[in-house]
C-alpha cells in the first residue's frame, strides 16, 4: 500500500524529533567528515594542509594558530573526538590514522589502515570514530582510548564521504565515483538502507546530515561522458536524500549552475549545514564560489539559493561554528582559513595555517589546473581537475570524437610521454590546444601562434603553460596496499609469468614503469586487438602502451573502458591473445598474474628509472 503524502510528512517529522531529541549536545564535533572541524566547546579549529603534510590548530577566541602538528603524506578528513580537544586525522598516502592532542600538539597514537582512509567522524561520547577507506571499499571502527581497530564494515565502492546520525545510530557513506550513499547500522555494522546516485553522479567526497529533520545533503559533479564541450559534460550538484523509508521519491538533485544568472559554478567540493539546520553552505573548488542556501521544510524545493560569495584559490572544505555566528572557509591553494559573519557575509580575518610548501612553478601550475575561470575556460563549466583531480581518474570512460577513452591516472606522467591512449601529445603543454579548444573553451596560456601537436615544441612558450606541464607532471606513487610486506608467494608466481618469454606481457609492459613509451624516444603503439570493439573509434587500432602503476584501483581498463576487472583484460577481452598470451592459463595462473598486477608498485620507480638511464620529461 502506497503511504500517502500526509502520513509521510509525519513520520519524517516523528524521525527527525526523535533524532534531534537524541542529541547529547548539539554543538558535538565530527558528525560529518570535511579537511576542517571545530571542537564542540567552539574554541578550537583543526585544519588538514594536504600540500603541507601537516594539521594547524587555530585559537577561535583570537583567530590565531596555536600550533602546526606535522602526521604524514596527504592528510584528508580530520575530526575532533567527542567532546575533547583531542582530534583524529585520516592520512590518505600514508594509510593511517594519526591521533594529535590540540592543547599540546603531541601526537598519542597513531593505527594503519589498509589503504587511502579519507572520511572520518565520531561518536558523541568519543567512544568510537569511523573512517572510510576509498580502497578497498570499507569503515573502519577504531576505539580512541586503545588505538585498535574494533570492526571492519563493508562500505560499496570508493566510499569517501561519511556522516553519523544524531542519535550515533547509523553512518551514512557516499561513493566517490557514484554519488551513491548508503546506510550501516552501528550496531549490527550490516549496510540497511541505500539512495542511488543518477548514471551521470560523480565525485561525491563528503555528505552532511540536517539536525533537526530526516535529510542528507551530498554535493558532487554530473560527467556526462557523451558530451564533447564543457559546457555540457560537467554540471554540479547538490543531492538530496530523504532518511525516512516511503515509496516516493527519496532523493532529489539539484543542479547549481546559473542560479545566479550568468554566474556558472564548478566543481563543488564540501559542504556545511548551520547547526539551526536553516543554511546549507557549498563551497566550489572550480571557480572560488561559496554558496550560501536557505533549507526548506517542503519536501520538494529543499533548498533556496540566496547568496553566493566569492573567496580565495581552490576551497576545499566549510565549517559553521558551534552557535552559527561564523563559518569557516579552507581555500587550498592560498593555504588559509577565512572567517565570515554569518549574518553579514562580511569577511572578519584570514588566517594563514600553513606555509606554501610549493614552488613558485608547481603552485601557479595547480591553480591552473584546478581553475574553471579564465584563462583555462571561458565560460566556468570544468577544470583540468573535474576529471583528474589530485592526478587520480574519476572512473569514466568518455565519449570523445576519436573514440572510447577512459580517463587514466596521470602519477608517472613526467617518465611515459607520450600522453593520450592515441599517443597525440608528445609534452604536456600540447594541452593548449585542448584548452582552446571546444571541451574547455578558454583563451589559453599562450597568446599566438601554437605549434601543432607531436610537431616542434610548444614548451618554452608561456610561463604559465609551462607551469601547467610541471604540475601535471608532478604526481608520483605510493605503494599498492597488496605488497606492503612484500610480494606474496601468488603475486611471485604472477610475476614470474608476467617476465616470461611464454605470456609476451613484459615485451610491451617493459622498465619500472611497466610500458615500453619513455620520454625523449619516438612514441611506440600497439595493436592489442582492442580497436574493433568502438565502432566510434577514430583513430585505432594501436594505441600507446599505459603504464601499470596502480591498476589494483584505477577500473575499468583498456582504452576503452569495457574490462571491468583485471581478469577480463587477461581473458574475455584478450581475443586471440594479441593483449599478451593468456588463453592457455590455468584459472590458478590468472590469479596468480592478477595478484601480481595487484600489487604494483611494489618498489618505488623513479630511483629505478634513474638508475636504468630513463629520462624525466623536462618542463
Amino acid at each position: 500500500m502506497k503511504l500517502q503524502p500526509t502520513l509521510v510528512r509525519i513520520l519524517t517529522c516523528l524521525a527527525a524529533t526523535t533524532l534531534a531529541a537524541a542529541i547529547p549536545n548539539p554543538a558535538s564535533a565530527g558528525t560529518s567528515n570535511s579537511l576542517m572541524d571545530i571542537s564542540s566547546d567552539g574554541s578550537l579549529l583543526a585544519c588538514s594542509n594536504r600540500d603541507s603534510g601537516t594539521v594547524t590548530f587555530v585559537d577561535l577566541a583570537k583567530n590565531k594558530v596555536l600550533r602546526e602538528v606535522e602526521v604524514g603524506h596527504h592528510p584528508e578528513g580530520v575530526s575532533f573526538i567527542g567532546q575533547s580537544h583531542e582530534i583524529a586525522v585520516a592520512v590518505y598516502d600514508d594509510d593511517s590514522v594519526v591521533f594529535v592532542d590540540g592543547d599540546s600538539g603531541k601526537s598519542r597514537a597513531t593505527v594503519s589502515v589498509f589503504d587511502e582512509p579519507y572520511g572520518i567522524v565520531s561518536t558523541n561520547d568519543g567512544s568510537r570514530i569511523y573512517v572510510t577507506l576509498e580502497y578497498p571499499g570499507q569503515v573502519v571502527e577504531i576505539n580512541p582510548q586503545t588505538a585498535e581497530i574494533t570492526r571492519t564494515f563493508p562500505a560499496g565502492a570508493f566510499p569517501r564521504g561519511i556522516a553519523i546520525s544524531p542519535d550515533d545510530s547509523q553512518l551514512l557513506i557516499c561513493e566517490y565515483l557514484t554519488a551513491t550513499i548508503r546506510a550501516i547500522d552501528r550496531s549490527s555494522g550490516k549496510l540497511v538502507d541505500e539512495w542511488p546516485g543518477s548514471s551521470t553522479d560523480n565525485l561525491a567526497r563528503q555528505l552532511v546530515i540536517h539536525p533537526k529533520r530526516a535529510k542528507a545533503y551530498v554535493t558532487f559533479i554530473r560527467s556526462k561522458v557523451t558530451a564533447h564541450q564543457g559546457a555540457g559534460s560537467i554540471f554540479p550538484y547538490v543531492g538530496v536524500a530523504d532518511l525516512v523509508k516511503s515509496e516516493d521519491s527519496r532523493r532529489k538533485r539539484m543542479p547549481l549552475d546559473s542560479v545566479f544568472g550568468t554566474r556558472v559554478t564548478a566543481n563543488p567540493w564540501e559542504a556545511a549545514i548551520s547547526p539551526d539546520g536553516r543554511q546549507l553552505y557549498i563551497v566550489f573548488s572550480g571557480t572560488d564560489d561559496v554558496f550560501v542556501c536557505d533549507t526548506i521544510d517542503d519536501d520538494y524545493r529543499e533548498l533556496k539559493l540566496a547568496k553566493y560569495i566569492t573567496t580565495g584559490h581552490n576551497p576545499r572544505a566549510v565549517r559553521v561554528s558551534p552557535d552559527g555566528s561564523r563559518f569557516f572557509v579552507y581555500n587550498a591553494l592560498d593555504f588559509e582559513v577565512v572567517v565570515f559573519d554569518a549574518k553579514s557575509l562580511r569577511q572578519i580575518d584570514r588566517i594563514s595555517v600553513t606555509k606554501n610548501p610549493l614552488s613558485p612553478e608547481i603552485h601557479e601550475g595547480k591553480i591552473l589546473f584546478y581553475t574553471a575561470l579564465p584563462p583555462m575556460t571561458s565560460q566556468r563549466w570544468i577544470s583540468c581537475s573535474s576529471c583528474h583531480p589530485d592526478g587520480q581518474p574519476d572512473g569514466r570512460t568518455w565519449h570523445n570524437p576519436e573514440g572510447l577513452r577512459q580517463t587514466p591516472p596521470l602519477h608517472g606522467l613526467a617518465f611515459t610521454h607520450p600522453q593520450h591512449w592515441s599517443a597525440d601529445r608528445d609534452e604536456t603543454q600540447d594541452f593548449e590546444h585542448t584548452i582552446r579548444g571546444p571541451l574547455m573553451g578558454g583563451r589559453g596560456l599562450h597568446q599566438g601562434r601554437l605549434n601543432k601537436p607531436l610537431g616542434a615544441t610548444n614548451r618554452g612558450l608561456s610561463k604559465s603553460l609551462d607551469a601547467l606541464a610541471a604540475y601535471t607532471n608532478s604526481h608520483t606513487f605510493t605503494l599498492s596496499p597488496y605488497a606492503k610486506g612484500g610480494l606474496s608467494p601468488a603475486a611471485e608466481r604472477g610475476r614470474q609469468l608476467f617476465l616470461s618469454k611464454q605470456t609476451k606481457c613484459a615485451e610491451c609492459h617493459s622498465g619500472p614503469f611497466f610500458t615500453d613509451s619513455q620520454s625523449g624516444k619516438p612514441s611506440v603503439r600497439h595493436d592489442v586487438g582492442t580497436g574493433t570493439a568502438d565502432d566510434s573509434e577514430t583513430m585505432g587500432p594501436a594505441y600507446d602502451t599505459p603504464m601499470l602503476l596502480g591498476l589494483y584501483r584505477s577500473a575499468p581498463y583498456l582504452h576503452h573502458g569495457k574490462a571491468e576487472t583485471l581478469r577480463d583484460v587477461l581473458t574475455t577481452q584478450n581475443s586471440g591473445d594479441k593483449h599478451g598470451v593468456t588463453s592457455h592459463l590455468s584459472a590458478g595462473e590468472v590469479d596468480d598474474l592478477v595478484a601480481f598486477l595487484k600489487s604494483l608498485p611494489f618498489e618505488q620507480p623513479e630511483p629505478l628509472a634513474r638508475d636504468a638511464g630513463i629520462v624525466k620529461i623536462a618542463n
